[in-house]
């Protein structure tokens, strides 16, 4: 017997305390009518607005109340639920909202009673809550609104109003959803009124009825009681075309006003301008009860943005007190435009680059062919290259470097191309020195053409022969001639060649031969040649020869289409 006491109260005790630590927070009074539903929310912002975990509790029982759907009383998220409400539910209801270091505790103190709907006797209902007693203004449009709060789980139908057992019809009254709109009120409208509707829950329907009792006034009651919209504030909001946007309107009013709150556009409530597209609708309203006032919010739902909104006012209402807000288009944000606009500055800069890179010998060639004049460059200079060669000791070289050096040549960028090449043992007069055959001869040419061959196929370049030594001098220091150089063969190593010949790699590179010298690679349109009329200087082709050699010519260096028919040439050299 000591073991269960102890163990009761070890259960107790945690439970006493917890439910000690929780802060009273309000108690609210209802009194909803018999064999009806009814529904009451916890909520009390900001304590309800984070994380928290809400239970529903009867009286001082710690068993919370169910949250079966199929029970006639059950939870229903943060609401507690009577499908529908009996005498006997008359009570105090908790609920516990509990959140991750706090607790806090709303008491609903709940009497039912027995009231039918076309009585017109209101003196068994003492206490009334506000929601019973409605104003309309003398002379004005004013509003009604059915208090039906319920959670999203009951569907509700049109509603029906009714006053003194008669339903309401006429032109001066309109109603739409919870709200029953009056247009030019007089002293008549005051009485009692019903409204009436349907509620769908699980499959089930029932009906609800709330009784208004309504009284007129013809004096507006200023200073303190003029409702405050706290939210518009006469300002315009920046949406994108097309999209859902939902504005709240937050009025501050006295307990005792019931001043009409609504939205309103071109002097239209939303719900009728919209009533049949219902793309615009005003929300629900709801409050929180203060000590001294409430706060009232109204929203408006604009399920799709269309241009038609833009820059239309769309008024919220409360009393005398209005505010609007205009729709407008987001300014562009030119910061994304301008960075858009640098990436693609850079990416077709880095395009142009790489084009160019990849296309850069056909670009130069082809700019020379269309915009440098023909004719000799006059610079004083006489030959366009100085082409130096080697003597291989082999035969067999000897005669590949004599093609290349006195028949291709001359071929290609003499004959197609209309250079001037200086040859030595070609060009030169007899009996001239030799010395002084190429330092006067390097001195009137443009380039300087170097062929080389690898050392073990005889390469003797620079070692021996001094006019050589000479006309590498002249080009590299005193005139600073540019050099092209010209492998005849592909050289792995070039620790073996003269310091000159090594420089002049590593400064200009070199060009490799790719031919074998056939027809096909006397044309000045393969790849070879253009690369070597690359850094040839700028010429074009003479118009008309004035001598010609009998000899057949492949194709011209001519960026444009080749030659109509094939012509045999011929050219005299003088001696």
């Amino acid at each position: 017997m000591w073991s269960l006491l102890f163990c009761g109260l070890s259960i107790a005790l945690p439970l006493s305390v917890r439910a000690d630590g929780c802060k009273d927070i309000f108690t609210r009074i209802e009194m909803p009518s018999a064999n009806q539903p009814f529904a009451f929310n916890c909520t009390f912002p900001p304590v309800t607005s984070g994380e928290v975990s809400i239970t529903w509790y009867k009286n001082s029982s710690k068993i919370p109340v169910s949250k079966s759907t199929q029970l006639r009383i059950h939870q229903d998220e943060t609401w507690i639920l009577f499908l529908p409400i009996a005498l006997g539910d008359s009570g105090i209801y908790q609920c516990v909202i509990k959140g991750r270091d706090s607790c806090h505790r709303i008491h609903v103190n709940l009497t039912v009673i027995e009231k039918h709907w076309c009585d017109t006797s209101v003196s068994g209902l003492p206490n009334l809550s506000d929601e019973y007693r409605q104003i309309l203004h003398v002379g004005k449009d004013d509003s009604l609104t059915c208090h039906l709060h319920f959670p999203e789980s009951c569907i509700l139908d049109s509603t029906m109003w009714y006053k003194d057992c008669n339903e309401i019809k006429g032109e001066r009254f309109t109603h739409l959803e919870t709200k029953l709109f009056v247009s030019n009120v007089s002293p008549e409208d005051r009485g009692n009124y019903v409204c009436q509707t349907i509620l769908l829950h699980s499959g089930k329907k029932y009906k609800v009825s709330n009784s208004i009792t309504v009284s007129t006034t013809e004096r507006v009651e200023y200073g303190g009681s003029i409702p405050k919209i706290i939210y518009p504030k006469n300002n315009s909001i920046e949406v994108q075309l097309g999209t859902t946007l939902i504005v709240d309107c937050n009025i501050t009013d006295t307990k005792d006003n019931t001043n009409l709150r609504c939205w309103r556009v071109n002097n239209t409530l939303v719900d009728v301008c919209y009533n049949e597209s219902k793309r615009i609708r005003e929300g629900v309203e709801s409050y929180v009860s203060f000590q001294e006032h409430n706060l009232y919010t109204v929203n408006i739902t604009f399920l799709e943005v269309k241009m038609e909104d833009y820059g239309l006012p769309f008024m919220c209402h409360a009393g005398v007190s209005t505010a609007y807000i205009i729709l407008q288009l987001p300014a562009p944000d030119f910061r994304a435009y301008l960075i858009g606009g640098l990436i693609a500055l850079m990416a077709v800069a880095v395009s142009v680059v790489y084009i160019y890179n990849i296309f850069k010998i056909d670009i130069v060639l082809w700019y020379r062919s269309a915009f440098h004049p023909t004719g000799t460059i006059e610079d004083g200079k006489l030959y366009d290259a100085y082409v130096l060669y080697p003597k291989p000791h082999k035969e067999s070289q000897r005669h590949a470097v004599d093609a290349l050096v006195l028949k291709i040549l001359p071929e290609v960028l003499e004959r197609q191309c209309g250079y001037k090449l200086f040859i030595f043992g070609r060009d030169e007069f007899p009996g001239q020195a030799v010395a002084n055959v190429i330092d006067e001869n390097v001195k009137l040419c443009r380039r300087l053409m170097v062929i080389v061959v690898p050392e073990s196929l005889g390469f003797g370049l620079l070692k021996n022969l001094p006019e050589e030594q000479i006309a590498v001098y002249s080009a590299l220091i005193q005139d600073g001639m540019k050099v092209i150089l010209i492998e005849l063969e592909k050289i792995e190593d070039y620790t073996a060649m003269p310091e000159s010949i090594q420089y002049i790699r590593q400064k200009h590179g070199a060009i490799r031969w790719h031919g074998d010298f056939t027809e096909q690679s006397q044309c000045a349109k393969t790849k070879f040649w253009k690369t070597v009329r690359y850094h040839m200087p700028p010429r074009r082709c003479p118009l008309s020869p004035p001598v010609q050699l009998l000899q057949h010519t492949p194709c011209n260096c001519m960026a444009g289409p080749k030659l109509g028919s094939r012509r045999k040439k011929s050219t005299l050299r003088t001696v």
